[in-house]
């Protein structure tokens, strides 16, 4: 599946969740993931950037301050996020013992 490639695997949906409301400097992003790597984290978000789905904003200050953000493209996929977030929610409560789901 097209989509998949894309943003399938083990960090791009996570990325994308992290930057899904407002946009986020790259520390900020992985203080939110603290597992991925920095190598990782840098080459995902080059990835996502190629495919127009996440936008890298460079300000011209001393240290350069690095922003990314869902470009409009990368915002269509926020009805997908939602709904995997309530699945995955789903998926908890029902898989707790003794719980109705």
């Amino acid at each position: 599946m097209t989509a998949l490639s894309v943003i399938g695997g083990k960090w791009k949906p996570i990325i994308l969740w992290v930057i899904r409301d407002e946009t986020k400097r790259f520390g900020e992003i992985r203080r939110a993931i603290p597992p991925i790597t920095q190598k990782m984290l840098t080459q995902h978000l080059r990835e996502l950037e190629k495919d127009g789905i996440v936008r890298r904003r460079v300000h011209p200050v001393m240290p350069p301050r690095v922003e990314y953000s869902l470009t409009a493209y990368g915002r269509t996929l926020r009805p997908m996020l939602d709904a995997i977030a309530a699945w995955g929610e789903g998926h908890q409560k029902a898989a707790r013992p003794g719980k109705a789901g």
